[in-house]
């Protein structure tokens, strides 16, 4: 059954059977369609194919564009209901929500890549090929900057400033900020825009977006999220990959290498420090595992 029908089928039971308020079933539509939404980004279409690593991620996403945690308990709330229906009427077997606690889906710590997996992931093999190009310059940047996904398929050409080392981003909110960027991103990016994007614009379409699909046309979020899956495959990678996974990696490669953390804030376009903050979570479990691997006395 497709998400969108087990939504209307979803929505006439609690209207039907549980007599719930027109406000309310306004409610749970809102929050259930934003969630099918992000799936949809994702190509996943029926209820049998959502994995909780999906639920975890659309809770990080939440997270960090600013959604409290009351509207979040909320949408949990709304999940829960929506799942629970699916495997009750359905006969499902697949409850993406059922071993999720609470505390855990509002905290969400962020998946990262080692730093192994993110040389591997970048360390595409370069056949000359020019969408091959355009992905090793779009994952670069995408590790060099933290930028969101959205952030990054948006990105302008008047937003490059390569000589001075930075680009401009418009984050949550068309909010402005400054990103430096090192040496090789700023390499494999010129390398793109010298030879590359003028070849994938040979039709003339005349696009401001830097990074361009095969058509000449901006390259979107589902484009880039199947690029990224693809890649990572490629690269061996077992773990789930999305486009937040390098941004997560990012922060956190940071930190552990002793960043400081209103920097990072910064550079993630956080506008709040708490969502920051999570990632010091994943350092301090980075510590002890050090402080255990190397003490003397265990």
């Amino acid at each position: 059954m497709t998400l969108l029908s087990l939504l209307d089928s979803f929505l006439d039971y609690l209207s039907i059977e549980r007599g719930l308020s027109a406000n309310t079933l306004e409610s749970y539509a809102r929050d259930l369609q934003r969630y099918i939404g992000f799936l949809e980004e994702r190509h996943i279409n029926d209820v049998i194919a959502i994995r909780q690593n999906d639920v975890l991620d659309f809770f990080t996403e939440l997270k960090e564009q600013g959604m409290g945690v009351r509207s979040r308990a909320r949408l949990l709330a709304a999940l829960r209901g929506f799942h629970h229906y699916a495997v009750d009427e359905y006969q499902l077997a697949n409850n993406p929500v059922a071993r999720l606690t609470t505390p855990k889906m509002l905290q969400t710590l962020p998946d990262t890549l080692s730093p192994a997996d993110v040389d591997a992931l970048l360390d595409i093999n370069d056949d000359g090929q020019a969408l091959t190009r355009r992905d090793i310059a779009m994952l670069e940047l995408l590790y060099a900057t933290g930028m969101r996904v959205s952030e990054l398929v948006g990105l302008k050409l008047d937003d490059l400033h390569l000589n001075s080392g930075y680009l401009r981003v418009f984050g949550k909110g068309s909010k402005q900020r400054i990103i430096p960027i090192g040496e090789i991103a700023i390499d494999t990016l010129r390398d793109y825009l010298a030879r590359v994007r003028p070849e994938l614009d040979r039709q003339r379409n005349l696009s401001p977006c830097v990074f361009l699909n095969r058509s000449g046309k901006g390259l979107t979020r589902q484009g880039f999220w199947k690029m990224i899956k693809r890649r990572a495959l490629e690269a061996g990678i077992t773990k789930n990959v999305t486009p937040h996974t390098l941004r997560h990696s990012f922060a956190t490669h940071l930190l552990e290498n002793g960043a400081d953390l209103r920097v990072v804030q910064m550079l993630l376009g956080h506008v709040d420090i708490s969502t920051t903050q999570i990632y010091t979570h994943v350092t301090r479990e980075h510590v002890r595992h050090v402080h255990q691997s190397f003490h003397p006395r265990k």
